[in-house]
């Protein structure tokens, strides 16, 4: 489906007719990482939605000339713009890593387009400008390949290896959770998008000032560098032994103005596929407050 500058791939289960869920992927996972939880909402009468990002599986850009970015302005844009290709009035969106990434994005600069969020870690816009300080040096080792990909030699790695360092990252973001061949290698497959490289790359060198933004997204990204607060109402997430963030994300609570609950959840950074129980529920929950009077319909 065109949706902004994509031609979007997603995978669509429920009822037609059942209020709407977004679940949005991150690096390195795909669609897959809910097929667990879809489950679970679509037998509380849910229409879920799950896209792969730019970059990801099937998903292409429309035009050659489109800035293959990973910024976050350009993330939470293409979730808008699948939202208006569908036509989904007020629907939760949910999502961790890029995901929760993207999701945080739309609650902060279109909330009224929204009927509620759902976000691991916690307040998951990037603060760019303090992403491009040197950190404490565990977040540093914690994030190196990050680091790697800010040189000519990670994007070779990346695009060479990339299945043998993703397959490194869900082992060392998740060290309790033993997926086996079968679960990555299904996921695997859309990392062999043409694009999958650039937008990856683009991402990590933009967050930490290595890379010019599409300025097309000037406007946004200038918005978020103010830091807004989420208004809608919100479930927040972390797993308990994601190596990722170490300590958690309760601190960011004074970022959300609506209704907002934080929970810690026995599992590492790939939360959906470890505890997708825990992960529907903070869906249902979302759900359970919004019931009534649509929050934030057009």
């Amino acid at each position: 489906m065109s949706a902004g500058v994509l031609a979007v791939t997603y995978v669509e289960d429920g009822p037609a007719d059942g209020w709407p869920v977004v679940l949005v992927h991150g690096f390195p996972y795909d669609v897959h990482a809910y097929d667990e939880v879809v489950p679970r909402l679509t037998a509380r009468g849910a229409r879920v939605v799950r896209p792969y990002l730019r970059g990801y599986g099937p998903t292409r850009f429309l035009s050659a000339s489109t800035p293959r970015s990973g910024q976050q302005a350009a993330l939470g844009s293409d979730l808008l713009a699948l939202l208006d290709a569908l036509d989904l009035e007020a629907p939760i969106v949910a999502g961790y890593d890029w995901g929760g990434l993207s999701s945080c994005v739309a609650a902060v600069l279109w909330p009224q387009r929204l009927r509620g969020l759902v976000a691991m870690a916690g307040y998951d816009v990037i603060d760019v400008a303090a992403q491009r300080e040197p950190q404490d040096p565990a977040l540093e080792h914690a994030v190196w390949y990050q680091h790697l990909l800010q040189t000519e030699r990670g994007r070779a790695v990346l695009a060479t290896h990339r299945r043998e360092l993703c397959r490194m990252l869900w082992r060392q973001w998740s060290p309790r959770w033993r997926f086996d061949d079968a679960t990555f290698d299904r996921t695997a497959a859309s990392f062999d998008n043409p694009d999958f490289v650039d937008v990856v790359v683009h991402a990590y060198r933009h967050a930490l000032g290595n890379a010019s933004g599409d300025p097309v997204h000037d406007a946004l990204e200038a918005r978020l560098a103010q830091r807004p607060p989420i208004t809608v109402p919100a479930v927040t997430l972390d797993g308990a032994s994601d190596t990722l963030k170490p300590g958690g994300t309760a601190d960011h609570a004074p970022l959300f103005t609506g209704r907002h609950e934080h929970r810690v959840v026995d599992a590492g950074h790939a939360l959906p596929f470890e505890a997708p129980a825990a992960f529907a529920d903070a869906v249902l929950t979302v759900d359970a407050w919004t019931r009534g009077p649509v929050h934030g319909a057009r």
